[in-house]
């Protein structure tokens, strides 16, 4: 397989400005520059390090802030960061909404969580999010390429004009490449982990024709747990998406079952490598990187070699399509994970910490509410408050800088933690500003807590590594564009929002159709 996959790597590969037919946008989610860089050299035959022989990588890299996967891969689609998309995560919160189930909306109060998360499903239980396919999961690629049916409309939040649920497609604030793709007549197809990626859509909801989107947080079967609680498990997960990318390739929708036509745009995410440099154990093995030199550990490298053979048999079967010379591959990630040093993890109970600063506001304003809206705690904290004002805002970062306590270290042994495990905290305006939003946006954090390295905010120990920070272990993750017939090294700083403009111009397509890319001043990447 590795053979056929370099074979197909090596054929002569378009110049940077000649048109694609077709790009491939794989994102190994967890993975960092650092992992491609060990990888292609300890293992030179892969796939891997084919695709950095005859391609252009970018080794200064980064994603936005949150380093999380709704707004990781919306920068790849859209060109733009959480103050142009709005979104900051998936999991947020907005003041200009009414809570889910509101039927009555005149007179309302606006505010509510907004969960575009496994949440939504039908069934969260079942892989097919509630489709009620027989023989799952091994016919899971019979479900549906429009998944916005197996959203439970009854969980989404409620437009205060309209008194309708707001679906995450319509949430998102810009247009996305495959909009753009659609209006220009070329066909499109996405894999991902839940039925609440339809964001990809876009605004207009048509801008992926095929999504397939498998939910990695259903059971798996004959057993208590999902697809991530075993890297085994989230490695056979991975492989059904990368099924229904073959399928596509050779012209055919998701299942195999409609020819369709090989798409302009599409792709799938790769779980394996996150969940192995999440597990602390998986199989009787150790999860995430190894103290030291920093390698991976022995779960980790199943994973990575998993991703290597995975994405050889996809450019195997584009060359035996013979598609490789008009395919662009294009490689990074959503988000890194934090931290690679296994030492420096210290887990925090950030329930714990929530619940102090909710006693404290209510002892200092008798007959007020808790003073935390939302919070989404990761390996940084972003909270939405009930009380916007500077009073309340400054109290909260007060408060948490205020207090220390004990975590626990990778070996559950306790850690003392000061500041709440925070190196800064940005309240207020000052929040706003540091996502470049306009203050008092709806949608915009009240208090961004900038993680001290190492932190995860977790209650239990089943975690021992997060991503959402900015961290560089958040952030600094591969970014590899095939094509150029040799090795090319750019190490100027890029971003991967300027994946975004980058497909559409390998396409022969305008950049500047992107309304982000309009927004921010989005370039190409060089190549």
């Amino acid at each position: 397989m590795v053979a056929a996959a370099t074979a197909a790597l090596t054929a002569p590969a378009a110049s940077a400005g000649d048109r694609s037919a077709h790009v491939l946008l794989i994102s190994v989610d967890g993975m960092h520059q650092s992992d491609l860089a060990r990888y292609a050299a300890t293992h030179p035959g892969s796939t891997l390090a084919g695709l950095l022989g005859h391609g252009t990588e970018y080794t200064h890299a980064r994603t936005p802030v949150p380093s999380d996967s709704f707004p990781g891969l919306l920068a790849q689609v859209t060109g733009g960061g959480p103050a142009t998309t709005g979104v900051y995560y998936d999991a947020s919160y907005n003041r200009a909404l009414l809570p889910a189930g509101t039927t009555s909306c005149a007179g309302a109060r606006p505010g509510t969580a907004v969960n575009y998360t496994e949440d939504l499903d039908r069934s969260q239980d079942a892989i097919d999010a509630g489709q009620g396919l027989p023989g799952l999961p091994g016919n899971v690629l019979a479900m549906t390429g429009a998944p916005q049916s197996l959203i439970d409309p009854a969980k989404l939040p409620v437009d205060p004009r309209t008194c309708t649920p707001v679906y995450p497609h319509q949430y998102l604030e810009v247009n996305t490449v495959f909009e753009v793709a659609r209006q220009a007549g070329l066909r499109t197809a996405w894999a991902d982990k839940h039925p609440a990626y339809e964001i990809l859509d876009g605004p207009t909801g048509t801008g992926v024709q095929d999504l397939f989107t498998p939910e990695i947080n259903s059971l798996v079967p004959g057993t208590t747990g999902d697809w991530t609680t075993d890297n085994a498990a989230t490695q056979r997960y991975d492989s059904y998406k990368v099924r229904a990318v073959l399928n596509e390739i050779g012209g055919y929708d998701h299942s195999g079952t409609d020819r369709v036509g090989t798409p302009a745009i599409f792709g799938l995410n790769f779980q394996s490598v996150s969940t192995a440099e999440k597990l602390p154990l998986s199989g009787g093995r150790t999860g995430g990187y190894l103290p030291g030199d920093g390698g991976p550990g022995p779960v980790l490298s199943s994973a990575l070699d998993f991703v290597d053979q995975q994405i050889g048999a996809i450019t195997a079967e584009l060359k035996r399509r013979h598609l490789d010379r008009s395919t662009t591959i294009v490689l990074s990630a959503k988000h890194g994970q934090s931290p690679t040093d296994p030492s420096a993890l210290t887990r925090i109970d950030d329930g714990a910490l929530l619940d102090g600063l909710n006693t404290a506001w209510r002892a200092a304003h008798p007959g007020a509410a808790d003073l935390v809206a939302q919070a989404t705690d990761d390996d940084a904290m972003l909270l939405w408050l009930t009380d916007r004002s500077a009073t309340a805002t400054t109290f909260a970062k007060n408060y948490l800088l205020a207090r220390s306590g004990l975590g626990d270290d990778i070996s559950k042994a306790p850690k003392p933690f000061v500041h709440s495990g925070l190196d800064r905290i940005y309240s207020g305006d000052d929040a706003a500003r540091y996502f470049r939003a306009r203050p008092g946006d709806p949608r915009v954090p009240d208090l961004v807590g900038i993680a001290q390295y190492g932190v995860v905010y977790t209650g239990g120990t089943k975690k021992i590594a997060e991503h959402g920070g900015a961290a560089a272990d958040d952030r600094d993750v591969p970014l590899v564009i095939t094509g150029t017939g040799h090795p090319h090294t750019v190490a100027t700083p890029v971003g991967t929002t300027q994946i975004a403009p980058t497909i559409l111009r390998l396409l022969g397509l305008r950049p500047d159709a992107l309304q982000a890319v309009r927004i921010e001043g989005t370039e190409v990447l060089p190549r």
